[in-house]
């Protein structure tokens, strides 16, 4: 598997960066322990029956609405159902949890990560990472509108002028939206909405903060 990152991540960055990106997720790994399924055991068939649910599908008065969902799966549907997806539960500012603010953290009007790991006790969970794009409220984004070098290039930037008619979204908003900087405006390829700020992968810093 890690021959087959390192190519990928020099077909992506360029035969230096590449190396240099790879010996970073390389250090992430060895920090954070993922425990990564084999790629032939990570499958669905047709025996796999999941729950997609929103954190606060079940709710009960005094009681953190990840709690309650918690213990009605185990009660209810526990045997019946192997895994549990849960749409975003992070803190976020728009479209139902999918602008996400802080990666990191839990939306606590929902509960906490301990509430999170309480579903592993009876199923295998799933998530909506949501990485193609981040809340305009995250610090990231606030960081960009600073002018922080860090975050320089974390956004796809757009000349106005240039022709994107070739563009095709099923999205009724406009692509670029402009965002007053410490340095002026830029126009910020924006695919869903203007609070859903785009996350510029070419960057490979993007890759691994997200990492």
């Amino acid at each position: 598997m890690t021959s087959s990152i390192l190519n990928h991540l020099i077909f992506l960055y360029g035969e230096a960066p590449g190396k240099q990106t790879y010996e970073k997720v390389q250090q992430l790994l060895a920090a954070y322990q993922p425990q990564l399924p084999e790629p032939e055991t990570a499958v669905f068939s047709e025996q796999d029956t999941v729950l997609i649910t929103y954190g606060d599908q079940v709710q009960s008065a005094g009681e953190a609405p990840l709690q309650t969902l918690a213990k009605f799966c185990a009660e209810k549907i526990n045997g019946r159902i192997q895994t549990i997806h849960l749409l975003p539960f992070y803190p976020y500012s728009s479209d139902d949890g999918f602008s996400v603010i802080d990666y990191q953290a839990v939306d606590p009007a929902l509960g906490s990560w301990d509430d999170v790991a309480a579903f592993r006790s009876n199923f295998q969970l799933m998530f909506d990472a949501v990485i193609n794009h981040i809340s305009a409220e995250s610090e990231w984004f606030q960081r960009f509108l600073q002018d922080d070098p860090a975050y320089e290039d974390f956004f796809v930037t757009v000349d106005p002028t240039a022709d994107l008619s070739a563009v095709f979204r099923p999205r009724a908003l406009p692509l670029l939206t402009p965002f007053e900087t410490k340095s002026g405006t830029r126009h910020l390829w924006t695919t869903f909405s203007d609070d859903q700020i785009d996350l510029n992968y070419a960057n490979p810093e993007v890759l691994l903060a997200v990492l």
